[in-house]
């Protein structure tokens, strides 16, 4: 008999916490979940922050730490960007977990704003590279770098806040720089970030650091890491960066990309594509501002010695061209 009674006891109770369970407020429940998510996340950062200790570099010159940069092999390619090792003449080290190593070659992309970096050691732990396509604006990102030139592996977290822009970076050695398809974070990026990882929340670098609005605040830029991907495997095949170089200095307008400029000798030299042009299409698809529609990216993705064939619009009329793409001259 006792026992029936506690039986019963013990429905009575179940049935009356699913009950007050149903009737609380939605809110409490959100916030809860709030809690949970932000919890999760904080734990988020920490396994990528701790995992990614021995992969993130700091880039040095004379004893002074000028950028960062990140291991994508076991025996010593790192990736970092051009303006931070720009001078032919400059000797330039990495540190690799306190440990200062030589860098004993460098390989500059002569098309954008990339260079891989090669030290003299093995053993050593890649990051993982991931998708920057599936890249989603809103969602969390975390940065790590040298800032300043003097706080190594800082970490700093924010979201996504734009795909495909474009930008003009400045850079001290080789001018102004026009930067295309590039991520735009809130994250904080500071002087000495340059060259470093931007991650998602799986511990993937999706983007690679390189520039700060110097007008406005939280305001930073990151090359896609999909155009790192295409450079590096180019340059394993070839062991140099070898891409095609188009040869126009152009902005975007709402009907695709007004060219300012030609570069003499160049592809679209060579083509008779003339400052004042505007390029609409190129192989049939029509150029745009959006991530994969971008003129840069397409020409990115193309081989030396392929024709593609542009559509131009000059003086209200179209007229369409036949543009074999060579490398930088």
């Amino acid at each position: 008999m006792k026992n029936k009674i506690i039986i019963l006891l013990s429905i009575v109770v179940l049935i009356l916490v699913g009950f007050i369970g149903l009737n609380l407020p939605k809110s409490l429940f959100d916030k809860r979940d709030l809690q949970i998510q932000f919890v999760e996340d904080e734990s988020a950062v920490i396994r990528v922050v701790e995992r990614s200790n021995e992969s993130v570099v700091t880039i040095s010159s004379d004893n002074k730490d000028i950028g960062t940069g990140f291991i994508i092999t076991t025996n010593g390619l790192i990736v970092t960007n051009k303006h931070v090792v720009p001078d032919v003449n400059t000797k330039y080290s990495a540190v690799i977990d306190k440990e200062v190593v030589e860098i004993v070659n460098i390989y500059r992309d002569p098309v954008t704003d990339l260079a891989i970096v090669k030290v003299n050691k093995i053993n050593l732990k890649p990051v993982t590279l991931g998708d920057s396509d599936k890249i989603k604006v809103g969602q969390s990102v975390i940065a790590i770098g040298t800032v300043l030139g003097e706080f190594r592996s800082t970490v700093t977290k924010g979201v996504v806040s734009g795909l495909g822009r474009g930008i003009v970076a400045n850079n001290p050695f080789e001018g102004s720089e026009r930067l295309d398809n590039v991520i735009q974070t809130d994250a904080a990026i500071n002087l000495g970030n340059s060259g470093g990882p931007l991650f998602n929340l799986k511990g993937e670098v999706i983007g690679v650091n390189v520039a700060v609005s110097s007008g406005a605040q939280s305001i930073g830029f990151a090359l896609p890491i999909n155009l790192v991907k295409e450079s590096v495997d180019n340059f394993g095949a070839t062991g140099q960066f070898d891409r095609p170089f188009l040869g126009v200095a152009y902005k975007l307008v709402s009907r695709g990309a007004s060219v300012e400029n030609v570069v003499l000798e160049s592809s679209a030299n060579k083509a008779g594509i003339l400052a004042g042009d505007i390029i609409t299409e190129v192989d049939g698809t029509k150029l745009a501002t959006e991530k994969n529609t971008v003129l840069s990216t397409y020409i990115n993705r193309k081989r030396i010695g392929e024709s593609v064939k542009i559509k131009i619009l000059r003086n209200n009329l179209e007229i369409i061209l036949t543009v074999v793409l060579e490398k930088k001259g």
